[in-house]
């Protein structure tokens, strides 16, 4: 399988479709609950919500370099979500982040092969294949985290009133 190919697969298989890794993905857990649930504070937590924000951040930004355009995402931003306070607010943020996730796992399986190699943007952050790995190791890192605040939320101590 081309690298293009195979690591577009990796992309899907974390936000859209996979099984093989976590058993789930960010769509099965995503799209099982309300905005009570994802906005639900725990202790010092992050949210559900702010998670996906968080790697939808990432995904916005980096679309934009593979556009030919200016890396201007910043950690200290990622997670300055929005206040939503609405069940619609939560449904267009897991639209918007899905519909994220497949333009960017798409525009990575249009890459040439030969860009991999090449450094991203500037040669500090390494190589395209190093930034396009770290978002799927990202992503593996807070889908662990969104299903066990879900399972907190979802045990008797930790239940929405």
């Amino acid at each position: 399988m081309e690298r293009n190919k195979f690591i577009a697969n990796r992309l899907r298989e974390v936000f859209i479709s996979g099984h093989w890794i976590a058993n789930t993905n960010y769509k099965e857990q995503i799209e099982t609950i309300n905005w009570m649930e994802a906005s639900h504070k725990i202790d010092n937590i992050n949210t559900i919500s702010a998670l996906v924000f968080h790697i939808n951040y990432y995904l916005v930004g980096l679309i934009k370099v593979l556009d030919g355009g200016a890396l201007d995402i910043s950690d200290k931003y990622s997670f300055d979500e929005p206040k939503k306070k609405l069940e619609k607010d939560w449904k267009n943020r897991i639209d918007e982040f899905l519909n994220n996730a497949i333009i960017f796992a798409n525009k990575v399986e249009q890459l040439p092969d030969e860009q991999f190699d090449k450094p991203f943007v500037n040669e500090q952050y390494g190589t395209y294949l190093r930034n396009i790995e770290a978002v799927i190791e990202h992503g593996y890192y807070h889908l662990g985290q969104i299903v066990l605040i879900k399972k907190m939320i979802q045990e008797k101590q930790y239940r929405i009133k």
